[in-house]
């Protein structure tokens, strides 16, 4: 019943906006948001796109004061980033959600594309936290993009668009900020990007930045201090295009980027050492934006990028390649010291070893090589067509340590001399848990899209993708806390995406669009349970789960597209059919996670943004969508609390309502200086960071664990679902016609603590916890340009 409501509620809203557009319209009129976009592999006005899609241009970026894709995602309809930390957000569109992926699965494939220009930088665990400086654009491509995107583009694909280097001109931008955030640590950035001709066939362009994030979480406990999440990101880009003939180009570019933060932006409410219940130490009770620490904690992601674009002008046809390395290192260093301390206290160990400092150090090296070949049609025939060829081959491995120094000491002495020696398979002393997993992933995928103007209005498209896919998985772990394996695992599949459009322009400006598509993540193989920290009730609940199946989605879509004298209007309407929902869920007690097919699910909803300019100088923007997103499967028996996969329950992460307005008025204040003053207001609804979070909520979490006097029955009452949140942003500035700009901003006027994710750790035994937003900022920037 709700989906038919809500389908029918789209036509009649199509209808009556297309109708009063037509209405209006006057034939020779052109209006605002006249974007132009590559998201069918060649340019086009996104309001010519026949699906939809979402453009944040430079101007866009720079007045609402984005520094992130979270940032960003607040002004898109339908896109929803799930932060967990300096870069390892993971993003959703059209609510098509699998639950929260953390460091130890780097396994599980992305369900969002992410590009930069024509490269694939999407890695599951950690989103690429990319600089914006200097982009001509951010486009979300909404709904399933396997034909032209491939596998991981299942809910969308989102393209971060460079400026490229301009033949026969000299430009360029300096821009520096400063800011303050929660009242008392700095931040800044001090950014530069120029453009130089090499002669009239060649031009460089080069960028660089500086950006100094400002903290704002405090930490108790012997490694405590004040914004300790305080961090650095710095880097540039370097591309070079060589033109000599008008139907021939090369452009080799290489980037680097370095992100280091000195902590997580994690707010406890328990901690094993840290809590209301102790007797034998200080009782504590967390206040906003605070945690406990027993060791400082570190998060690195180096990147290095090289890719080379040729273009080959054939007449009437161009060829494309499109070839790109990227090497990335990552560091994620956590104090797992409350993790170690409450498996020490269900063995029996002592104080003093459940005080041991123990640090979980996650590493992931990835060296990543892509190759995308294809030929487009470029003319202005009504029969246009792409096809190509796509090859990508990951080597990424993935290595876990926890050094806890001393620990072997209270292990032999609890458990019998040597267990620490006979348990080590071969990795370093006081080390309870290590595991080493290299992947081997191949792909090689064909595929072609071609459309056709069956009238002047009326316009089809067919595409479709075929892909052949095959992982290797080694795994080998050590140490107390492990299993000692030694094994590899291997799985490969292959199959065709097809996507269907149909374009119709109801009049001047006023376009409705349909469509069919089939969108796919790959499959893979879950590493084994952590089995001696299980309680016997999760290795029996939990340990079943080896391999999981492809997912994939048909997207069912109907919009609306349309402009007039000072406005914009797009609207779209959808549903998704997912097969084979690849869920994320924490094991319990056995500080694991694991990922398992769901055969049924659905998305649904209904998205807008509108843009009216009422008045020479006003610019007013709302954009929204509304979201059902929800299991069609329940689980048999205990799986069903456990997991919470059952008929009706929503899918993670997603909230069903998301709403952003903004609206900016500029003025002249002198003969060779425009002022303007801008204002944005963005709602996020309610979430779930986890299916089984809607199961048994408010959820009571026992911590069973007598350390530091605390009751055996000790326990702490949380409500799982993620309040909504709103957010006010103020900015002023004045732009002047030498190409000088300065500009004064408030982020989060409110100081708004947006809680964005519930952080659990040995199913609340441990520590029990949120990810938080950014306080309220200050801020000021100048930009020149010249």
């Amino acid at each position: 019943m709700v989906r038919t409501t809500l389908l029918a509620g789209l036509s009649t809203l199509a209808l009556a906006i297309t109708t009063n557009a037509a209405a209006q319209e006057t034939p020779t009129e052109t209006y605002g948001n006249d974007i132009i976009v590559t998201a069918t592999k060649r340019d086009t006005s996104i309001q010519d796109i026949p699906f939809s899609i979402n453009a944040q241009t430079a101007e866009d970026i720079q007045k609402s004061g984005a520094v992130t894709l979270e940032d960003l995602s607040r002004n898109v309809a339908g896109l929803s980033v799930q932060n967990l930390g300096p870069g390892q957000s993971q993003v959703s569109v059209r609510g098509v959600s699998a639950g929260q992926v953390v460091r130890d699965q780097p396994g599980v494939k992305e369900q969002v594309g992410v590009y930069l220009d024509e490269s694939v930088i999407s890695l599951s665990l950690f989103t690429p936290d990319l600089d914006l400086f200097d982009l001509n654009r951010v486009e979300t491509l909404r709904g399933p993009q396997g034909t032209l995107f491939g596998s991981g583009s299942v809910g969308g694909t989102i393209r971060y668009i460079t400026n490229q280097p301009k033949l026969g001109t000299v430009e360029g931008a300096i821009e520096g900020n400063l800011n303050l955030v929660d009242g008392d640590d700095l931040g800044g950035h001090l950014k530069g990007a120029i453009n130089i001709p090499m002669g009239d066939k060649a031009a460089l362009r080069a960028v660089g930045y500086y950006t100094r994030y400002g903290g704002f979480i405090d930490a108790i406990g012997p490694a405590g201090k004040k914004d300790v999440n305080s961090g650095e990101r710095y880097g540039g880009r370097l591309a070079l295009t060589l033109e000599p003939s008008d139907n021939f180009s090369i452009t080799p570019r290489i980037v680097y980027q370095k992100v280091k933060a000195d902590g997580f932006n994690r707010q406890e409410i328990y901690n094993l050492y840290a809590n209301q219940f102790t007797t034998t130490r200080p009782q504590v009770t967390f206040d906003e934006r605070e945690q406990y620490l027993l060791l400082r904690e570190a998060f690195e992601d180096e990147t290095f990028l090289a890719d080379l674009k040729i273009d080959v002008g054939l007449g009437g046809a161009k060829l494309t390649s499109v070839t790109s390395y990227i090497n990335r290192d990552i560091l994620v260093s956590r104090d797992a010291s409350a993790l170690t301390g409450s498996v020490s206290v269900d063995l029996g160990f002592p104080d003093a070893a459940v005080l041991l400092p123990s640090n979980l150090v996650d590493t992931t090296d990835l060296e990543t090589w892509t190759q995308e070949v294809r030929l487009a049609s470029d003319n202005d025939s009504p029969f246009q067509w792409v096809v190509g060829g796509f090859y990508s081959k990951i080597d990424r491995v993935y290595m876990q340590r926890l050094p806890t120094p001393g620990y072997d000491a209270f292990t032999d002495a609890t458990l019998g001399a040597g267990t620490s020696a006979a348990v080590a398979n071969g990795f370093p002393a006081n080390s309870p848990y290590n595991a080493d997993l290299p992947y081997d992933i191949k792909q090689f995928a064909i595929f072609g899209e071609v459309s056709y103007d069956i009238t002047d209005a009326l316009t089809a498209t067919a595409g479709g993708r075929y892909y052949d896919f095959k992982e290797t998985r080694s795994f080998t772990s050590g140490g107390l806390f492990a299993n000692g394996d030694r094994r590899t695992d291997s799985t490969k599949s292959d199959g065709f995406t097809p996507r269907f459009l149909l374009s119709y322009d109801v009049a001047d400006n006023v376009t409705v669009n349909a469509q069919a598509s089939k969108g796919f993540r790959l499959g893979g193989v879950n590493d084994p349970l952590n089995l001696p920290l299980c309680s016997p009730a999760d290795a029996a609940l939990f340990g079943g789960f080896q391999s999981y199946d492809d997912e994939s989605l048909w997207n069912y879509e109907l919009g609306v597209k349309s402009g007039g004298r000072g406005f914009t209007f797009n609207a779209a309407g959808f549903y998704n059919d997912i097969k084979n929902l690849q869920v994320t869920l924490d094991a319990g007690s056995c500080s694991s996670r694991i990922v398992f097919n769901v055969p049924k699910a659905h998305s649904m909803g209904l998205e807008f943004e509108l843009g009216v300019q009422p008045a020479d100088g006003l610019d007013l923007n709302l954009s929204g969508s509304i979201i059902e997103a929800e299991f069609d499967t329940t689980l048999p028996g205990a799986l069903t609390t456990a997991t919470g996969i059952r008929n009706g329950n929503r899918l993670p992460s997603v909230p069903k309502f998301q709403l952003s307005a903004s609206g900016s008025y500029e003025f002249p204040v002198s003969d060779t200086a425009k002022a303007y003053v801008a204002a944005s207001f963005q709602h996020v609804g309610t979430r779930y960071t986890q299916p089984a979070d809607q199961e048994n909520n408010p959820r009571t979490f026992v911590h069973g664990l007598p350390f530091g006097g605390a009751p055996a029955n000790a326990s702490t009452t949380v409500d799982l679902k993620l309040p909504d949140y709103q957010l006010v942003n103020l900015s002023a500035g004045v732009d002047f016609d030498n190409g000088l700009s300065l500009i004064a901003y408030i982020n989060n006027v409110f100081d708004e603590n947006a809680l964005l994710s519930f952080d659990r750790e040995r199913g609340g035994r441990a520590r029990l916890g949120y990810s938080v937003g950014q306080p309220r900022t200050f801020g000021i920037t100048a930009r020149k340009t010249f």
